[in-house]
């Protein structure tokens, strides 16, 4: 039944209850498409996601980004003024959070060059051949592994390593928990720099590096935030140390981690700059490789001091291994 009303020219008009019904459900149905993403925004913004589940889903958040668009276009289009300016604010929020990333800020900074790289082995199943073709081609002065095994170290070495990067600071295990750093120049182990952390070995060494002071190196692998292993991967994370006033540290390794979760942020604010993310390539996805789907998530890193330059970032395909490598080219003063 509609709803009547006299006309001042006479007759009646009638407006159909289906309409107004119709009219509440468009806009039930645009602020379910609306509220998710502006719940995302908040959480990315105020930094509360908690447990395992939804640090795992914020890994996401430059899709999230992205899909933002699609409720502000639903919403304008429906002529929803509070959902489209929940939305408008929702998606700027993301926006500013990922964009940056694609555009760099690096500027061109004079020091001593160092070249860094960095590549999960995968229970050491990574191609060590096509690792060495890489140290080759590239001609990194470091490399830092994670889920290294004996194996792998045996493999590493027959395909020529050793002749390269002679100097190395292992912690290899025949499991995901070893981790080794390897060298052209001279290292020295750090047995201390870490507090004794749950999961994964993550070896410290200070590299001679020559023209100046040395630099302490991290290889960072955190257990990954599954489970009840999320309150460790925050641990993990929150006990490397910040920048020292007089020794340059380089983190590189597979963080488990966005540069959208809480403890990374947190980290990066303590004086550390990633490296992809000032040349524009911070959104260039590391895991997983080699599966039927592409890439998608961005967890692999190399932090550095905010006084380190940053030439130039690469991400390369490795066989055998779920991540992909990080090559960093930067100038240490």
């Amino acid at each position: 039944m509609g709803v009547s009303s006299e006309s001042p020219v006479g007759g009646t008009i009638v407006t159909p209850a289906r309409r107004r019904r119709t009219g509440r459900a468009g806009a039930v149905l645009t602020w379910l498409a609306v509220t998710p993403f502006a719940a995302w925004a908040v959480t990315r913004l105020a930094g509360l996601e908690r447990g395992a589940i939804p640090t795992q889903i914020m890994t996401a958040t430059p899709y999230a980004a992205a899909g933002s668009l699609v409720p502000l276009m639903i919403a304008a289009l429906g002529r929803r003024r509070a959902a489209t300016a929940v939305a408008l604010l929702a998606s700027t929020v993301l926006g500013f959070s990922v964009l940056p990333r694609t555009l760099g800020v690096a500027e061109a900074t004079a020091g001593r060059p160092l070249r860094v790289l960095t590549v999960n082995l995968l229970f050491g199943r990574a191609d060590t051949q096509t690792i060495m073709n890489m140290v080759r081609e590239l001609r990194p002065d470091v490399l830092n592994t994670q889920e290294l095994t004996p194996g792998a170290v045996d493999g590493l070495d027959v395909a020529g390593l050793t002749e390269v990067m002679p100097h190395r600071v292992l912690q290899a295990e025949w499991s995901a928990g070893g981790s080794g750093i390897f060298s052209r120049f001279p290292l020295e182990p750090l047995d201390d720099a870490l507090p004794p952390l749950e999961g994964h070995n993550m070896p410290v060494a200070r590299l001679s590096l020559p023209g100046g002071a040395p630099v302490e190196l991290f290889d960072v692998h955190p257990v990954p935030p599954i489970g009840p292993h999320a309150a460790a991967w925050q641990k993990a994370l929150e006990s490397l140390p910040g920048p020292s006033g007089g020794t340059v540290r380089i983190l590189a390794g597979d963080f488990n981690a966005s540069l959208d979760h809480v403890p990374m942020r947190r980290l990066l604010a303590r004086g550390y700059k990633d490296a992809a993310d000032q040349v524009g390539a911070g959104l260039i996805p590391t895991w997983p490789a080699n599966r039927r789907i592409p890439p998608i998530i961005t967890i692999d890193h190399v932090l550095v001091d905010e006084r380190v330059g940053v030439k130039a970032v690469s991400v390369h395909d490795v066989p055998g291994t779920d991540h992909r490598a990080v090559f960093a080219e930067l100038s240490v003063p």
